[in-house]
């Protein structure tokens, strides 16, 4: 033993340690402070707090029933204007998309052609108006005679076959200027409809008749419009009993509303026309009719809206926010906050939606709490803290807390680095 230390002195000379001695004094003042401080943020643990929760109290009131539906706008008459002789379109005197009346001219065709027509069929007319008044002067001049006995029964006959006759081709001439004449008028094409003319399917210079192109254009009545609607045989039934109209009562006047494809409600109310005769046998479906005032003509025929109609009302439903009702395979539950703040999952059944709102018709009763904000996070049995529904529970500005509490943490992680001092005199030992 004598021999090893011994031999450390020769290897470590005495006035060396001394040297070392404030260094090793430091390091243990360093270990020690650090258990100290480890030893002081180890408080003792608290109890984990009960998940906060937002909740709302069960809306109990009167709900309106609606029903919705698909329905295509379609004007009230649809007249589908044509060319009822044939000829070389020669003017357009109407803007297409424009209001026109009942009787404005649309189209002009080449009337030249049927003038002349109307000029030969009275011509012909003449002639047998002139056949006609020398037959009647004969026969005015034989029938005295054939009192007489002075010609035959047989000439008197013949008078009066030719008298007859000629009157025949008078008549038949008339008819042929008639008819010349309703064949220059129709070269003038007007509408028989006051309402929104659409786009023009011929073109100045084009050969429209009966033969040739189908139509022209078309004329829509508009105000009021109809919209169609397709109802399933279903609904059909369970309406018609819902609105009195099954048991063979007069249905009540049922207001319907329009919205439009943006999402709008047109601000007119509707109401029903008539339902088709019959059931699609292909569908299943059936075709009503709803009309709705347009007095500036802003709706047009081909446009898609919902209808859609209030068709009973439901007494003393309850009703929650839409969020607070969760789907768990397939079912739909909803958490209750009791007196005691524990949570109960409860199934529900659920009807129409109302705004925001879902009506709820069995599950739960009107003066309970379901949560709205934080279903996720709940279990059945668990204790709450719950605070009412806000929908918006956090103002602009405020900054959140958790910055404000990271603070300390800086603090501390700063004098964790105090150790890093004394590398500057081992340096300095060094050299």
């Amino acid at each position: 033993m004598e021999v090893a230390m011994a031999q450390c002195r020769k290897a470590f000379p005495p006035r060396i340690f001394p040297r070392f001695i404030p260094y090793i004094a430091i390091v243990m003042h360093l270990v020690i402070a650090l258990f100290i401080v480890a030893g002081c943020s180890k408080g003792p643990k608290e109890a984990p707090q009960p998940p906060a929760v937002e909740v709302m109290t069960v809306i109990q009131r009167d709900v309106p029933v609606y029903r919705e539906w698909i329905g295509t706008l379609d004007g009230m008459v649809n007249a589908t204007i044509r060319a009822q002789v044939q000829g070389y379109l020669i003017r357009q005197n109407y803007k297409e998309g424009d209001y026109v009346r009942r009787g404005q001219v649309l189209f002009e065709i080449d009337p030249r052609t049927f003038q002349a027509a109307l000029e030969q069929a009275k011509g012909q007319m003449e002639a047998q108006q002139a056949r006609w008044t020398t037959a009647k002067a004969n026969l005015a001049r034989i029938k005295p005679l054939a009192e007489q006995n002075a010609v035959s029964k047989k000439d008197l006959d013949d008078s009066i076959g030719t008298e007859q006759s000629a009157r025949a081709a008078v008549i038949s001439a008339q008819a042929s200027v008639d008819k010349a004449k309703l064949d220059l008028g129709f070269t003038k094409i007007a509408s028989p409809v006051d309402g929104i003319a659409g786009l023009a399917k011929a073109q100045i210079g084009n050969l429209v008749g009966p033969g040739g192109m189908e139509e022209l254009t078309t004329v829509s009545t508009v105000d009021p419009i109809k919209v169609y609607i397709q109802i399933s045989e279903q609904e059909y039934l369970q309406t018609g009993r819902e609105t009195g109209h099954a048991a063979g009562r007069k249905p009540r006047e049922l207001q319907g509303e329009l919205i439009l494809a943006d999402g709008s409600v047109y601000p007119q109310k509707g109401k029903f026309l008539f339902a088709d005769r019959q059931v699609d046998v292909k569908t299943g479906t059936i075709k009503v009719a709803v009309i709705f005032p347009n007095p500036n003509n802003f709706l047009r025929p081909g446009q898609y809206g919902k209808i859609r109609v209030a068709v009973s009302v439901r007494k003393d439903a309850l009703l929650v926010p839409q969020r607070s009702v969760a789907e768990v395979q397939g079912k739909y539950m909803v958490a209750v906050v009791g007196a005691d703040s524990k949570v109960d999952m409860r199934p529900v059944k659920t009807a129409e939606r109302v705004d925001n709102l879902w009506v709820i018709l069995e599950g739960l009763k009107p003066s309970e709490r379901v949560v709205v904000e934080g279903i996720q996070k709940v279990r059945p049995g668990m204790i709450v803290s719950a605070k009412p529904f806000a929908e918006a529970t956090t103002k602009p500005g405020v900054k959140p807390e958790a910055p404000a509490e990271a603070k300390p943490e800086a603090k501390a992680g700063h004098k964790l680095q105090a150790p890093a001092k004394p590398v500057e005199p081992t340096e300095a030992g060094k050299r």
